[in-house]
Parts: C-alpha cells; sequence; structure tokens
C-alpha cells in the first residue's frame, strides 16, 4: 500500500475517532428541551417520590427517566392526555421545556 492511502486510512480514523467522542459528550442522547443545574446525584429525590406524587395528582406514569440534568416523565395526565414533563430532581418541582 503506498503511502499516500496509508496517511488517508489515518486520518480517516482520526476523523471517525473525533467525531465519536464528541457525540460521546453530548450529554448522553440528551434532548435539549430542559436542563436542571441539579448537583451530585447523592442529593437527588428518588424517582419513587415523584411517580407517588404524579399518581396522587391522577397522572398515570409510564416512564420516568434522566435527561439533562433532570427528570423526564412519559404519563398521562388526569385527563388521559399524553404528557412528557420535566422536573428538577432535587425539588421535584416541573422545569420549563424550550420548544421543539
Amino acid at each position: 500500500m503506498n503511502t499516500t492511502r496509508l496517511a488517508l486510512r489515518h486520518r480517516h480514523r482520526a476523523l471517525l475517532a473525533a467525531a465519536a467522542l464528541l457525540l460521546a459528550g453530548t450529554g448522553a442522547g440528551a434532548t435539549g428541551l430542559a436542563t436542571c443545574d441539579s448537583g451530585p446525584k447523592e442529593g437527588w429525590q428518588p424517582q419513587a417520590k415523584l411517580e407517588q406524587m404524579l399518581k396522587d395528582k391522577g397522572w398515570t406514569v409510564r416512564r420516568i427517566k434522566e435527561d439533562g440534568g433532570c427528570y423526564e416523565v412519559y404519563a398521562l395526565d388526569d385527563k388521559g392526555q399524553r404528557v412528557e414533563a420535566y422536573f428538577h430532581p432535587v425539588t421535584l418541582a416541573p422545569v420549563p421545556t424550550k420548544p421543539r
């Protein structure tokens, strides 16, 4: 293999590695719809507490996950409407979202 092709192959691999690192550093799939300055996870309230709080309001919680330092909730509200909502993991207060 000639040196020009070898150099191009190495450059291509380096670009792929750089792109992979860039993507890996973007918040593990965070949507960017909401962000919370939530501090260390030791200070977070349990997801179960948020789930119970929402159930007490008549919501049917489908899923709770972490996104952008917030709790992201997929649920049906008390009117049966599908909801994607964000809550601060320390205070469990609703977090406003950016438009999509």
